[in-house]
């Protein structure tokens, strides 16, 4: 298939011979050295024009063409429960074919063949007032006080000790007014 020809549908003859119902991915497993399988995907499955160990999925089948109007392609790599495309390493697909995957998922949806899958989150009916025992020590907002009433009881003025007045005074006589209040601006 190029660009130019629709790609085939992936359910053929040769796709359900090979791979069933399962999706593409399924039963996969990639080559690795050691007990513990790698924690990120191979960046691409050629190097030098050669295949590198097991190439994954998409790199293996030369018939599947990863394009936005193949769907039920797409939709493999899609969670159906989230809407949220599979990570790499849950598929085994290297990141070159990851990204043309998600280039590809995306266009599909921007031409509506794809559904964006958002999930239903039910409102829930929990009183969300403020009259519960977790903010029932708040004190109430200022508009609720009466005018003039400070919201909290350390905001109200207080006047200064007068030492500490007459220091100050003494300290700024330059600098301060002549006839400077001794209660605070309302």
């Amino acid at each position: 298939p190029t660009p130019q020809n629709p790609p085939k549908i992936v359910p053929t003859p040769e796709y359900r011979a090979t791979y069933g119902d399962k999706p593409v991915w399924h039963g996969y497993r990639r080559h690795h050295k050691g007990s513990v399988p790698p924690q990120h995907a191979r960046k691409a499955c050629l190097r030098r024009g050669r295949h590198v160990g097991n190439p994954c999925p998409i790199c293996r089948d030369r018939n599947l063409l990863v394009d936005f109007r193949n769907v039920k392609l797409l939709d493999q790599f899609i969670c159906p429960h989230s809407g949220v495309i599979f990570h790499p390493i849950h598929t085994g697909i290297c990141m070159k074919q990851h990204k043309r995957l998600s280039q590809a998922i995306a266009q599909a949806q921007a031409h509506g063949l794809l559904w964006l899958r958002i999930p239903f989150v039910p409102v829930p009916e929990e009183d969300f007032s403020n009259q519960h025992a977790a903010v029932g020590k708040t004190p109430p907002a200022p508009a609720l006080r009466g005018s003039g009433q400070a919201w909290y009881p350390w905001y109200e003025w207080q006047q200064p000790p007068a030492a500490e007045v007459a220091r100050m005074r003494r300290l700024y006589k330059g600098f301060l007014k002549e006839n400077y209040p001794d209660s605070p601006p309302s």
